[in-house]
């Protein structure tokens, strides 16, 4: 197993050896992300390939600034955000919200600390997360896929959306905060 400098040095002599290990340790994670942002298997799938045909196309441009993972991942973002615009092209106006806004404010209370434990497993309650973030502002969905199913740094999700470190903090806790409210919600429906 390469280290990241080595894996450089051998993906820009062309080395399929190096291109293997980078597909195999990052593939299914572009994978979730194209799939968490775009909700389409296909879609997701075709962000994979142009993803590390993009990276191999651009290896002599990458100057090392971040890391190789940080700069897949921007070009997986980008690739995603490139196809839900041009699937509406009314979304980054939707999408636009300043990031003074106030946070929502919550409107369904539930203490999880005494929720029964069978919703912690239950099926049901993970299908419901999953609509749940799915539907998400995609702003807000990038970062908290990023952050808490890739476990992406805080720092590295801010680089590899283009925003400040303060920014990307924001947007997860209004990501934790809008789940919260639409789980808590579904749970005293429930219950």
């Amino acid at each position: 197993m390469l280290d990241e400098r080595q894996l450089l040095i051998a993906l820009r002599k062309r080395d399929p050896d190096a291109f293997t290990q980078l597909f195999d340790s990052y593939s299914d994670k572009i994978y979730r992300l194209a799939l968490g942002l775009l909700g389409n298997e296909t879609e997701a799938e075709g962000v994979v390939q142009d993803a590390f045909i993009r990276l191999l196309e651009r290896l002599d441009q990458f100057e090392g600034r971040s890391k190789l993972a940080t700069w897949l991942y921007r070009v997986a973002y980008n690739l995603c955000m490139d196809r839900l615009r041009q699937r509406r092209p009314t979304l980054a106006l939707a999408d636009e919200a300043d990031e003074d806004e106030t946070l929502p404010t919550p409107v369904v209370f539930y203490d999880w600390r005494n929720a029964p434990e069978r919703w912690m497993d239950a099926d049901e309650l993970t299908k419901e997360m999953d609509r749940a973030i799915a539907s998400l502002p995609a702003k807000l969905k990038a970062v908290f896929i990023l952050r808490e199913i890739e476990g992406v740094s805080t720092q590295e999700t801010a680089q590899i959306l283009a925003i400040s470190v303060s920014a990307a903090k924001v947007r997860l806790h209004r990501a934790r905060l809008t789940l919260r409210e639409r789980l808590a919600a579904y749970v005293i429906e429930c219950v």
